[in-house]
């Protein structure tokens, strides 16, 4: 089982059934490719350069896609942890639960500080997620109808892309913005996915 992680935003897209699928960087892939294929067991990129006047088009495995068909992913998301008394008379007792930001609407735990997803142990999971479909694409190359899928909220149903553009530059850094935006129109993983159970075999306890 592998950790995946999402914004706030996002678990609460997944949680509603709105959200099916994500995109990913495709990282460290070299200056000008200009395709992504799949050989056999790898992903080669092609990338083309010039010497001495003359362009080759050259081959390069790069780093295996992050998730594989039927893996299944628990969702790290913005958690924290507390404790509350339960039972009653001499069966009270102090407990401890998990809270997740992504549903968080006045409860009894709403004044804890939140940790970040990063740090989320897999024991806290309640979400988890089998792997349908990965493939690899430029950003621009997603359509409407996948844009909706990525979870996005939108206002007027022509505007899904663009809609999708803002949340995607949102989560760019300023350093990397030239190489990721939507602008640069990076290649991506595209990584689809359905709600499941926590199969036996994973289960942490």
């Amino acid at each position: 089982m592998k950790p995946i992680l999402f914004n706030t935003e996002m678990v609460q897209a997944i949680l509603a059934g709105r959200k099916t699928v994500t995109r990913r960087i495709v990282k460290n892939i070299p200056e000008g490719t200009h395709r992504i294929e799949r050989d056999h067991e790898k992903w080669i990129a092609c990338f083309g350069a010039y010497d001495a006047g003359i362009f080759y088009d050259y081959e390069k495995p790069i780093r295996p896609q992050p998730y594989e068909i039927g893996d299944i992913l628990y969702v790290r998301e913005t958690w924290h942890k507390y404790s509350k008394r339960v039972g009653k008379g001499e069966a009270c007792r102090l407990e401890t639960f998990y809270g997740y930001k992504a549903s968080i609407q006045n409860s009894e735990d709403a004044a804890e500080k939140w940790k970040p997803s990063i740090h989320m142990p897999k024991e806290a999971a309640r979400i988890f997620l089998r792997v349908v479909s990965v493939h690899v694409e430029r950003l621009k190359d997603i359509t409407a109808e996948q844009a909706t899928r990525e979870g996005i909220e939108l206002s007027f149903p022509p505007f899904q892309v663009d809609d999708f553009i803002d949340v995607w530059n949102a989560t760019i850094k300023k350093a990397d913005f030239d190489r990721y935006s939507w602008n640069a129109n990076p290649w991506v993983w595209v990584i689809e996915f359905e709600r499941c159970e926590m199969p036996v075999e994973y289960s942490p306890w």
